[in-house]
């Protein structure tokens, strides 16, 4: 049960960073490309909080050398690729459906939540494990 706790809590500290970051983006930039700029930099901002909380406190995984915390990265990265796309897939739903930037954010959390519910599986048993 901690370790639901645990999970549920970093995916909302990265939920919260990768939705204000977008936030941020859109404030800073509001042309053509604000849209997709703002999840670009999201998503990015969330990656890199994610790892370190999941890699640190949720696996207590330590790489033997740089190679290996970078092999463990990209492999983290490219697990998070089919979970990004479910988080694109209900924040752009959201956002073409409704034309708010609330609604849009509220899909982004929908998509975030049901990707780190998946996500977890997956690093499990392929990212944060001994031997890689």
């Amino acid at each position: 049960m901690k370790l639901v706790f645990a999970y549920s809590l970093f995916a909302l500290i990265a939920t919260v960073a990768n939705i204000g970051s977008q936030e941020l983006a859109v404030r800073i930039y509001e042309g053509p490309w604000s849209l997709a700029l703002s999840i670009l930099v999201g998503t990015g901002v969330g990656l890199l909080v994610k790892y370190w909380l999941d890699k640190k406190y949720i696996f207590r995984f330590k790489s033997a050398s740089l190679y290996h915390e970078s092999r463990v990265f990209v492999l983290y990265t490219i697990v998070g690729v089919g979970t990004t796309l479910v988080f694109w897939g209900f924040e752009l739903l959201f956002h073409f459906l409704f034309e708010t930037r609330a609604l849009r954010y509220l899909g982004g959390v929908i998509g975030l939540a049901i990707g780190y519910f998946l996500k977890y599986r997956f690093d499990k048993r392929f990212v944060f494990v001994t031997g890689n």
